[in-house]
């Protein structure tokens, strides 16, 4: 007897939590939170995609349909005309800065400077809606002259400051453009709702919705950039600690939340400059490590599933890794010596990954399989194992390699 989709969604869901568990599923999964390949299968472009939110999702939906992967990606691109209204100083993007084709931007810099450690530490609320917001948000560079809360600590004071910001021809605008803003993001989430209910419709389960970071990632990437926080580590090393003390439970906190809004325990986490090369050992073991570990273990105490993505090369950190709590966490991995991961980490973590992008854009299809094979051969023997990308599936990827891995996983990933 045929299976209902809600059969097939609770089957995919057990078989994806199977290998995270370490237990041996009824086959392999495969599936990637980043699958921009997606937009390109349903011949829409990354400008479109972030400016039509139906058309974003039809194209997730048309893709899924079409390769039966165990998990579908939640609408992976922001919102373009959100980032418009705000004025976002951090990115560039298509359909507004950029050609249609391209992918959004990031743009790296020191949002913060080194000398600031004190002020946000002494005052984060304050620091972050006068100094940051407006450094980040066109729209509301006109926070910097905000007054400080404590001038508003009685109902006075907060009577007459607010009705003076209210007069404001300035802030008057400021909550006219919000009014756009709160209907755009309205939309946008209404979008992403039904986005997941058709998925599960079909029978596919989101792969993650709760989203955290490392503290020490946060700040690197919003706050100080690469070249500042490396510089921190040896010339503000006590004031860099206690930002990254300051970011942890907070990190923890938008999880939980996340979770308690979605039910979705699956917590997706990129790790941007933990890898070799970042930093040594010993800098891992002082500024990056204890704080996300302090993370997975507050999230798999509270019955959740981190699922990190180890950008970069992790080889050097495997050891740090095996202190985790076995068949607790699912680690998509970049770049990792599989030999040393499965030595070291086999008995311990879920390998995700790692069909490198270079395959999947410039290799053969039967090179693919061969990869997917000897990821098989090498990991799915405790049930440890679950297929994606390298660095998700990339929008360059040639169809025929995708439907080569795919194939791959339904011709030798069945456990029997």
């Amino acid at each position: 007897m045929p299976q209902s989709t809600n059969e097939h969604y609770e089957a995919r869901v057990k078989r994806v939590h199977d290998a995270i568990s370490l237990k041996r599923p009824d086959r392999v999964p495969i599936l990637s939170a980043g699958c921009y390949f997606f937009y390109k299968y349903a011949g829409l472009t990354f400008g479109e995609a972030m400016y039509d939110y139906k058309k974003s999702a039809g194209a997730l939906i048309k893709a899924m349909k079409k390769f039966q992967w165990d998990m579908a990606p939640s609408v992976a691109l922001p919102s373009g005309p959100l980032m418009e209204l705000f004025g976002l100083t951090q990115f560039k993007w298509p359909g507004f800065d950029l050609p249609d084709e391209s992918f959004f931007q990031f743009i790296e810099g020191e949002y913060m400077t080194g000398e600031e450690y004190g002020d946000l530490l002494a005052d984060p609320e304050g620091f972050t809606i006068r100094k940051l917001m407006p450094r980040l948000s066109r729209l509301l560079e006109p926070f910097a002259d905000l007054p400080p809360a404590h001038w508003t600590s009685n109902g006075l004071a907060v009577m007459m400051t607010f009705g003076r910001l209210a007069g404001d021809p300035t802030f008057a605008k400021i909550l006219e453009a919000l009014q756009k803003v709160g209907a755009e993001m309205n939309k946008y989430n209404e979008c992403r709702a039904k986005y997941i209910e058709d998925m599960k419709d079909e029978g596919f389960p989101m792969v993650a919705a709760p989203h955290s970071n490392s503290p020490y990632d946060f700040i690197t990437d919003f706050l100080r950039g690469m070249r500042g926080i490396m510089l921190d580590m040896y010339r503000h090393p006590d004031q860099l600690l206690e930002v990254i003390d300051l970011y942890t439970p907070m990190m923890i906190e938008n999880a939980l939340a996340a979770y308690k809004a979605s039910g979705n325990p699956r917590v997706f986490m990129p790790l941007h400059r933990g890898a070799g090369g970042f930093m040594s050992n010993e800098q891992f073991a002082k500024f990056y490590w204890p704080s996300l570990k302090k993370i997975f273990l507050a999230l798999i105490d509270a019955g959740l599933i981190p699922m990190p993505f180890f950008e970069g090369d992790y080889t050097p950190r495997l050891e740090f890794l095996a202190e985790l709590p076995k068949g607790k966490v699912l680690g998509n991995f970049h770049v990792v010596d599989l030999k040393k991961f499965k030595e070291i980490l086999g008995e311990t973590m879920c390998f995700r990954g790692n069909v490198p992008p270079s395959l999947l854009i410039a290799g053969s299809p039967q090179k693919v399989k061969d990869y997917v094979k000897m990821l098989i051969d090498m990991f799915a023997d405790n049930g440890g194992l679950i297929i994606d990308g390298g660095s998700g599936i990339p929008y360059e990827s040639k169809q025929e390699n995708v439907e080569a891995m795919t194939e791959a996983v339904f011709e030798y990933g069945v456990c029997g």
